[in-house]
């Protein structure tokens, strides 16, 4: 559940552009009064966001720091196969994919975790098509097989790993089951 907290993060007292941004952050923010707005520079919302990453409602930020702090949130959750992402315009349009990009170099080999594809799918439905029940069901379903222990090898450890296809069928398995 959404605190609406917003933490704009830049770097304000280096940039000129960081300067601008928070402005303009701030007189947007002053068309919504019940959100609460506070502002954080990258280099302290790195550290804060490992010793508490749980302060963090919102992290609004340009795609320079969003990519630092994406992949810091990934590898707080265990795997950069973890994390969808939605890069989104006002209207509802957006493009989603795994924060971790496509993983070229394990292209093929059906080892790649397939979690944040799967959630960002999630995410397109809830956000772009309005899909809320069906969203819900596939977070559902990723937070079922992952508490059974349905792991893929970036998160095993010395466990039996699945690969990308038995965890998608695993996660599949669920859905329909739901």
């Amino acid at each position: 559940m959404r605190r609406k907290k917003v933490c704009s993060i830049d770097k304000a007292n280096v940039l000129q552009s960081s300067i601008l941004w928070r402005e303009v952050v701030s007189e947007i923010a002053k068309e919504y009064p019940d959100v609460s707005l506070s502002h954080m520079y990258i280099d302290n919302a790195t550290m804060q966001l490992i010793k508490d990453p749980a302060q963090f409602d919102v992290m609004l930020c340009s795609n320079i720091f969003g990519d630092i702090l994406s992949d810091e949130c990934a590898m707080i959750t265990g795997s950069m196969g973890m994390l969808p992402s939605a890069s989104m315009n006002e209207s509802k349009f957006g493009l989603y994919e795994p924060a971790g990009g496509s993983a070229p170099d394990i292209a093929g080999k059906n080892i790649a975790n397939p979690v944040a594809q799967i959630l960002s799918a999630a995410l397109m439905l809830r956000y772009s098509l309005g899909e809320e029940a069906a969203a819900r069901d596939i977070e559902n379903a990723v937070s079922q097989a992952l508490a059974a222990g349905e792991l893929t090898a970036d998160l095993a450890g010395s466990k039996p790993a699945l690969s990308t296809s038995a965890m998608g069928d695993k996660i599949a398995s669920y859905i329909l089951n739901s």
